[in-house]
């Protein structure tokens, strides 16, 4: 026989994509994440809300190495350096002349950071809702992420991924004082291995060192 047909409901059964579940869509990151050693990119930062209800938006690049190390280097409009070697962060602010040293975040806090960096488990520390990321590309998956144990800086985070890739295009961060941080990136490439002095900070001559030791959390 050479067979019937398929049945029109075959056809549009195979033809939808059935959405993953908030959880399914979780774990499905997390496990893409897991085998991502590095990545490094553009961002564009949006910063709208808070007590004087600004709005910013701030450009740069973006290096992560799990886990742990970081470097954020703002270009627009002021420039300005965050680089973590896992241990500490140092805040450069050029313009002031200025280091800011402080703890690097530890697996006590969710901070979009420690997702980023490896340090929190999607599944593990969030409790995952559907959510429609502001201004995302069509098709994106967003994915609101409530941190199981609350966190004393942050409301909510959420990832916009793309749907074929599940590669992390968006991450926004709902903070308690009614402000919202929204990072898009851009030319994203993984797994280049860079070294781990990329994300050892040296404080350049003439500049104050301000030591944060975090006590007061």
């Amino acid at each position: 026989g050479a067979g019937r047909p398929p049945m029109p409901a075959a056809i549009t059964a195979a033809a939808t994509v059935q959405a993953p579940s908030p959880a399914d869509l979780a774990a499905r990151i997390q496990g893409r994440y897991d085998k991502v050693t590095d990545f490094e990119g553009e961002f564009t930062q949006t910063y709208e809300g808070g007590v004087l209800r600004t709005k910013t938006t701030e450009r740069g690049t973006v290096q992560i190495k799990r886990p742990g190390r970081m470097r954020w280097v703002y270009t627009t409009p002021e420039r300005k350096e965050f680089v973590s070697n896992g241990a500490k962060i140092y805040a450069y602010f050029p313009a002031d002349k200025q280091v800011i040293v402080s703890p690097a975040p530890t697996g006590a806090d969710t901070t979009p950071a420690l997702f980023l960096t490896g340090q929190a488990h999607l599944v593990r520390d969030f409790n995952s809702s559907d959510m429609a990321i502001p201004g995302a590309e069509p098709g994106t998956l967003g994915l609101k992420l409530v941190a199981k144990r609350p966190d004393p800086d942050f409301e909510w985070l959420a990832v916009g991924v793309d749907p074929a890739s599940l590669q992390i295009r968006y991450l926004v961060a709902q903070d308690r004082q009614g402000g919202r941080s929204s990072f898009q990136f851009a030319k994203l490439k993984e797994n280049t291995r860079p070294s781990d002095t990329v994300f050892e900070f040296r404080v350049p001559k003439g500049v104050d060192v301000i030591t944060n030791d975090g006590r007061a959390r």
